[in-house]
């Protein structure tokens, strides 16, 4: 049990420290090529507990509390906010503020920029040494009692149409399923090499009773590990990977949105330590898919359009380009507190669904009771 504990311990700083660490660098590096002055390179938030300074006069921080990190750039704060002794201590063209609105959206794009990057290197690593898994067209188990059970489908069996839909691959097979909740189909499967039909009524599936029920087979399709590619090709099965993983995490936040899944669905940073521990048991090239999987999610989540994230400062800086004059801050202090209230909730739900998974809220009950 201690073993377990200390494994997701150390994996949850190792996977957390390198994609705060990363994003964070993307700040750093281009507010150094844009001429921006940065103050403060922080790996975590709370009092420091290891702190130096590199030649260009940079404080790098080490503080206990491993939930992100930031970079402040010199002159970061306006000068109608700032006090006569931080205008005195201002660098001539090393601010923040100075620069313009072209490289100060440079500076706060670049941090999930590198996410997205660093998600390209880790998938590259990994189809280079271990290869691609491919998912094939083939059943390789059924779930009792499930749709494709009831309609007589069997290990070894090749779904070639669901009712008049020819299907192509195994993602096809999914979205036309999806779809079909309830539906009565027949599904064509090639079987010892011959086509066999078999009537069918797609299962139906639900999170929860207010979101949209979706349809499924109940099958397992095989897998089947790849041979390692060479790095040309590897980097683009790498570039594709973190496109196709962008589109279904985009995806799935629409689904959410849309009612088609549950807010449940939302893990906190409890499930990703969690996560981090159970994927670490696996290998180290597991370790790493779940760590591209998490900075494409990183990535997309900062560049949502929502105050106190890049985004959201993207948006300002979009509207400035716009109108030649920023947002007024009046309107920027309402966005930010709107933002920061989101967040928090957000933070708190996340955390919510956590402790519920564990089973927490259950075991107080029942102490209670």
């Amino acid at each position: 049990m201690i073993h377990e504990y200390l494994r997701t311990l150390i994996s949850f700083a190792f996977v957390l420290g390198v994609l705060v660490t990363i994003h964070e660098l993307g700040h750093y590096l281009a507010a150094r090529w844009r001429g921006v002055h940065v103050e403060v390179f922080s790996l975590g938030f709370g009092p420091a507990l290891f702190r130096w300074h590199d030649r260009s006069g940079t404080e790098w921080r080490v503080c206990p509390i491993p939930l992100g990190g930031y970079v402040r750039p010199h002159g970061f704060e306006d000068p109608e906010d700032a006090t006569e002794e931080q205008k005195a201590a201002w660098i001539p063209g090393r601010t923040f503020h100075d620069k313009s609105v072209w490289s100060r959206a440079i500076v706060i794009v670049a941090g999930p920029v590198f996410n997205f990057l660093l998600a390209i290197v880790l998938f590259t690593i990994i189809f280079a040494s271990v290869g691609q898994p491919t998912v094939r067209n083939e059943i390789a188990s059924v779930v009792p009692g499930g749709a494709a059970a009831t309609a007589g489908v069997q290990p070894g069996d090749v779904i070639r149409r669901i009712g008049t839909h020819d299907v192509t691959d195994v993602q096809d097979v999914q979205a036309t399923v999806t779809g079909e909740a309830g539906a009565k189909t027949t599904l064509t499967v090639r079987r010892a090499g011959q086509d066999v039909d078999l009537p069918a009524t797609i299962g139906t599936a639900a999170e929860s009773s207010s979101a949209q029920p979706h349809g499924q087979l109940g099958v397992m399709f095989a897998t089947e590990a790849g041979k390692p590619l060479s790095v040309p090709s590897a980097v683009v099965a790498g570039v594709r990977a973190t496109w196709t993983t962008s589109v279904q995490t985009l995806d799935g936040v629409w689904q959410i949105l849309t009612g088609r899944h549950t807010a449940k669905d939302l893990g906190g940073p409890l499930k990703i330590a969690q996560l981090s521990g159970q994927v670490a048991q696996y290998g180290f090239a597991s370790l790493l898919s779940f760590m591209a999987l998490l900075s494409v999610n990183l990535g997309l989540i900062n560049l949502f359009p929502v105050p106190l994230l890049d985004g959201g400062r993207l948006v300002f800086y979009a509207i400035e380009a716009v109108r030649g004059r920023p947002v007024s801050k009046r309107i920027q202090e309402i966005s930010f507190q709107a933002g920061f209230a989101l967040l928090a909730g957000l933070f708190l739900f996340s955390t919510f669904n956590d402790l519920s998974g564990f089973g927490l809220f259950k075991w107080i009950a029942s102490l209670v009771s």
